[in-house]
């Protein structure tokens, strides 16, 4: 199973998710210290302040389906979340992206709790953001009209929304999501080649204000004016371009790395 999700711990270990197995915990050793297997998680796994491990499913949901759960080190299922509940209606119902096969009802991607406590979801084939609250009522829904494939939301202290969107073309875009506004876009290409780089699959910002872009062969940290400063890319692009399923980049996350 390939890997969708890798994070560091405080602890010094790495917590990743394998689609459709479970979430794993190992040690420097590649021992596993932690794992929790579930048949139904894919895209994206979090370790919470208070322990817990948060993550989604998204990767062939259903309708009865829970899209994101919280579970406890003990592997209790203390949270979890349905989208049937909230959207159980038109035009929801009946998703259709062109093709036969949407690959899941909501196709959730993405999951990230916020400071408020709420959480922060991309349900892709919606076309939208949604933050939920502790009750797993919906305060409100973000990017309808704006979004096309989106990946990896991440709220920003100005209250807008840093996210990757599969628009034409494929861009990095930074929203008002109160107005739709997109207040900042940049969009990578393969340098030299004048070829755009799908799919997007991360964007962070960084303490220092770039942005940390992740895309299908490429890695990257840009400026807000547009300026690479730092890239990692596939040497053979060319087949990169081609292959995705099999080569090239999910995630990224920028690291301290201690001098002892």
């Amino acid at each position: 199973a390939m890997d969708k999700d890798v994070e560091l711990l405080a602890n010094g270990n790495i917590l990743f998710g394998l689609p459709k197995r479970g979430i794993f915990e190992i040690d420097r050793d590649g021992e596993i210290v932690w794992s929790h297997l579930d048949e139904k998680m894919s895209h994206d796994v979090d370790r919470l302040p208070n322990g817990n491990t948060l993550y989604n499913f998204g990767g062939g949901d259903t309708i009865d389906d829970a899209q994101v759960k919280e579970v406890s080190p003990e592997g209790e299922i203390v949270w979890e979340w349905f989208a049937k509940v909230h959207f159980n209606t038109e035009p929801y119902l009946n998703i259709d992206l062109g093709t036969t096969n949407p690959d899941g009802w909501t196709h959730s991607n993405a999951v990230e709790r916020l400071e408020n406590g709420n959480t922060l979801l991309s349900l892709r084939n919606f076309g939208i953001l949604v933050e939920v609250d502790s009750s797993g009522e919906v305060v409100r829904t973000m990017g309808e009209g704006l979004l096309k494939l989106a990946h990896e939301p991440e709220l920003l202290p100005s209250g807008n929304v840093l996210v990757a969107n599969h628009g034409k073309p494929p861009s990095i875009i930074e929203f008002n999501p109160d107005t739709n506004e997109v207040v900042w876009q940049y969009t990578p290409e393969f340098q030299g080649k004048a070829r755009f780089i799908s799919p997007l699959r991360d964007a962070d910002q960084l303490p220092n204000g770039n942005v940390l872009i992740t895309g299908y062969g490429v890695i990257c940290e840009v400026t807000k004016d547009g300026e690479i400063v730092w890239e990692l890319a596939l040497t053979d692009k060319k087949t990169a371009l081609k292959g995705w399923h099999n080569l090239g980049f999910y995630k990224s996350q920028r690291i301290e790395v201690s001098s002892e």
